[in-house]
């Protein structure tokens, strides 16, 4: 009895431990045509924090105004010169909440992508320029940013009126001086969307000899986009994009929100995506629904997801991850402006044989986490 008890409990541990194990090997372990694991470095993060004390001449206020006082979050990023920048966005504390404050975005130079030397005054910012009825008084939100071969970068982000958000792009050859163009579907099909919230824009990229380049596809350029579900857009010219609409002038739905998974509130699109050898590789940010999400992570989180899209036709859907391959860990990734807990990726670099992945923490900070395709 003894003998059979003792071996009760010992198989009753051995298949708890065995059991975690498992759990942990398939938390890490991806397939083969998905990015990361994504590691935090040691005792790095956050990378970007609210200062204080940086001061601007805004043409808003017409006075000197602390621009990034308040939060510092949902970066961008490239590569110039040998070394990565990152775009991020900040908010005053002109005023309460989540975009009830005035956005601008900084900028910010490393060597090794992790210590950062951060410029004083944001490079793109609501003034008194021909977009100004779009982005007075909430500003210049989310940055996503990538180049192109011949080296002019181009950013897409949302231009925030405090009414309706709208994308938009601008474009620089030295990441400091950039010309806006304004909201991006303003002409297409006679302006039918112009008036339609638009948001988070990731436009294609592949790797040319170690550099991350903007791709096209068939001929045009190509970007998925959206927050509530991921729709695609085309572009001759990357300033002027065509929605990909269906045979009733709706928007065409590439995928959407999954009841009973992480990302069953919100499918928002990541950083740029990739041309792979297995398909166009999406990274984007699933919100967790209270009601019919995933119980296994908090209500109203945000993770990161992944989905490959075919080569052939880029708005079909091959495969998709059920369960997110970056989650909430960290105390600033659950702390600040959005407890529930965010790590809301919007950075993606190439850079030294190792990808570089840039987030936003709980809308309040900036963190960096690594990929080394060797390991």
């Amino acid at each position: 009895m003894k003998k059979t008890l003792r071996f009760s409990i010992l198989w009753v541990v051995c298949l708890f431990f065995c059991a975690d194990a498992v759990a942990q090997k398939s938390n890490l372990v991806l397939p083969k045509w998905a990015l990361g694991p994504f590691i935090r470095p040691v005792n790095v993060n956050p990378i970007i924090s609210p200062d204080t004390s940086a001061v601007f001449y805004d043409p808003m206020h017409q006075q000197n105004w602390h621009w990034e006082s308040n939060d510092t979050f949902n970066p961008a990023a490239t590569v110039k010169d040998g070394k990565i920048y990152v775009l991020y966005r900040s908010e005053d504390n002109s005023g309460n909440g989540i975009s009830q404050r005035t956005s601008r975005l900084g900028i910010a130079q490393s060597a090794n992508g992790i210590i950062m030397k951060r410029f004083p005054k944001p490079v793109l910012f609501p003034a008194d320029d021909k977009v100004k009825e779009f982005e007075w008084r909430g500003g210049c939100e989310d940055p996503r940013i990538a180049v192109t071969a011949d080296g002019t970068y181009l950013i897409l982000y949302t231009e925030w009126n405090n009414k309706v958000p709208r994308l938009a792009a601008a474009i620089s050859r030295d990441l400091f001086k950039w010309k806006k163009s304004g909201p991006v579907f303003r002409h297409a099909y006679n302006g039918r969307f112009f008036n339609v919230q638009s948001k988070s824009a990731s436009i294609v990229t592949k790797l040319v000899k170690g550099k991350q380049v903007i791709a096209k596809i068939h001929g045009k350029y190509w970007m998925y986009w959206g927050e509530k579900n991921v729709y695609a857009a085309t572009s001759t010219d990357l300033v002027n994009w065509s929605p990909l609409i269906n045979a009733d002038s709706t928007l065409k739905i590439l995928f959407s929100p999954r009841n009973g998974y992480f990302d069953s509130m919100l499918t928002e699109c990541g950083p740029p995506s990739l041309l792979t050898d297995k398909g166009i590789l999406l990274l984007y940010n699933g919100k967790n629904s209270p009601a019919d999400g995933d119980k296994n992570y908090a209500a109203d989180t945000y993770c990161g997801g992944q989905a490959l899209f075919s080569l052939s036709d880029p708005t079909k859907v091959i495969e998709r991850l059920d369960k997110p391959y970056f989650i909430p860990e960290a105390s600033f990734e659950k702390s600040g402006q959005y407890p529930a807990g965010t790590v809301f990726t919007e950075g993606l670099v190439y850079f030294h044989a190792k990808w570089f992945l840039y987030y936003g923490c709980a809308d309040s900070r900036v963190a960096v986490a690594t990929y080394n395709p060797k390991h």
